[in-house]
């Protein structure tokens, strides 16, 4: 992932609202989502391409909606691609892109994109922050793919909201806005924010857009065309290195957690844990809470229970048998800790379209 903030199935998921608990990458306070959100039946995508955008974000968030198109057999989408200057943009591959229309704030789509890429901070300026400014004005619903979720952080318009960025960036930008929420999952849409950490995962985004439009079945078919093996929800995370939550100089925080994810189906005990590493309980207890903002056994917890959803998931193992692989004694105990991570049972999972 290129940035400049160094510091087996398959099945369509449904979007999420936002979960109310605390992310662990940030404590911040962000208002309660609605259920229904204002992104829900977008039809004309607006795309800012900034200088040196990412190629493969902007690419994966346009083809879905092409395919969707295509696939439907009707015109369910538009899209329009503008630049901060009305001239092509080059992303960081080189290739320019040319704009199909220039920004009217009297012709606007549904919603605009900022796709950013690599050295964002030297093309969002003055300028660009007083476009965005004037877009938000006007109610538009706003979103960032790959690092253009800086650009709407650094103009104020992600302040009280939940977002996601790629994990590389997660240290300098969580320090730098503590008035966003920052999440760990692979896209965010807070009633009308929409964000996404890059790469390929605005094929998810919007495969989940469109079936939040036109239902699963559509969505499910345009992820067949693109070769996926499942369509990602908005309850997937990126797989965050510990070292990019903590910092690399929390050695022993990032060995504790490296322990907790080699031994899965037998959890260490807190005791063997602090052993371990050769700190007290109270030390390894107060170290979790000051930088991730949980306790070492409810952080142990969660990796279980994401083991487990993986295994169900993308594997066809009985429940009983990945209870068992992901530490858990008792069937029961398994469920009610999976229902109260993910708000709902185990065979929920086995019950995704398209398994």
């Amino acid at each position: 992932m290129d940035n400049d903030f160094r510091g087996f199935g398959r099945g369509v998921g449904p979007l999420q609202p936002p979960r109310q608990e605390t992310d662990v990458t940030s404590a911040v306070a962000v208002a309660p989502a609605a259920c229904v959100s204002p992104v829900s039946s977008l039809a004309h995508f607006g795309f800012l391409t900034l200088p040196n955008f990412s190629m493969i974000a902007f690419s994966s968030a346009v083809e879905v909606l092409r395919m969707a198109n295509y696939v439907g057999r009707a015109d369910h989408y538009k899209w329009s691609i503008y630049s901060l200057d009305g001239a092509p943009a080059h992303a960081s591959n080189g290739i320019a892109v040319r704009p199909t229309q220039a920004l009217d704030y009297d012709n606007l789509p549904d919603v605009m994109i900022v796709c950013g890429g690599i050295r964002i901070r030297d093309v969002v300026d003055e300028g660009a922050r007083d476009t965005l400014a004037a877009l938000a004005e006007r109610g538009l619903p706003l979103g960032g793919i790959c690092t253009g979720a800086y650009a709407l952080m650094s103009s104020g318009l992600l302040d009280g909201y939940r977002c996601t960025v790629h994990w590389e960036n997660l240290s300098a930008l969580h320090s730098e806005f503590p008035r966003v929420g920052f999440a760990d999952e692979l896209f965010v849409v807070d009633r009308d924010r929409l964000t996404c950490t890059g790469g390929t995962a605005p094929l998810d985004l919007m495969l989940n857009l469109v079936g939040m439009r036109f239902g699963q079945q559509l969505a499910a078919q345009v992820s067949e065309q693109f070769i996926l093996e499942r369509i990602r929800s908005s309850t997937d995370t990126q797989p965050i290195p510990v070292d990019a939550r903590v910092g690399f100089s929390r050695a022993e925080l990032i060995e504790v957690v490296r322990l907790m994810e080699a031994n899965i189906e037998e959890p260490l005990s807190l005791e063997e844990l602090a052993r371990l590493v050769r700190l007290s309980q109270r030390h390894l207890q107060r170290m979790f809470k000051v930088y991730l903002n949980v306790s070492p056994t409810h952080y142990y917890l969660t990796l279980r229970l994401k083991r487990a959803r993986d295994l169900l998931r993308t594997t066809d193992a009985s429940i009983a048998r990945v209870t068992t692989v992901c530490g858990f004694h008792s069937p029961c105990h398994f469920s009610k800790a999976y229902r109260a991570q993910f708000g709902h049972a185990p065979s929920y999972e086995r019950r995704l379209p398209g398994r």
